[in-house]
């Protein structure tokens, strides 16, 4: 009798893949000349927002990146998929970040999206107006 080999490889998860998604923009970005201040920065209790990479250009700005990862360009791509809800939900975990700030630096929204074709940095995406 002949036995079938079970598949011992684990499919990725979603968070495996964000991260892996969140590990490239940063790799870019860094090359970029910013500096890593912060990942995944979370404000505390339900309903808040969450921060993919919080960095540092050479001049100062403190720059807020979202990171969108699609497999597909259909609909739109990845930076499609950043509706004003989620700015909102950005908009606010960068508030609360820069509350422990003794001066405000200047700042602005990136996103940083991989569609398969490397990653396109969109720099200031949005703003929170």
């Amino acid at each position: 009798m002949q036995f079938l080999k079970k598949n011992t490889v684990k499919p990725s998860t979603t968070k495996a893949q964000g991260d892996a998604g969140e590990d490239e923009a940063m790799a870019f970005l860094q090359a970029q000349g910013l500096r890593l201040l912060q990942r995944n920065y979370r404000t505390p209790g339900r309903g808040g927002g969450e921060i993919d990479l919080i960095m540092q250009s050479a001049d100062g700005t403190v720059v807020f990146v979202e990171v969108r990862k699609r497999s597909r360009s259909d609909f739109g791509g990845a930076a499609a998929t950043i509706g004003a809800s989620k700015q909102r939900r950005i908009i606010f975990a960068a508030q609360h970040y820069l509350l422990s700030w003794r001066r405000l630096p200047p700042a602005r929204f990136d996103v940083v999206t991989l569609d398969g074709e490397g990653p396109q940095w969109l720099q200031a995406a949005f703003d929170a107006s």
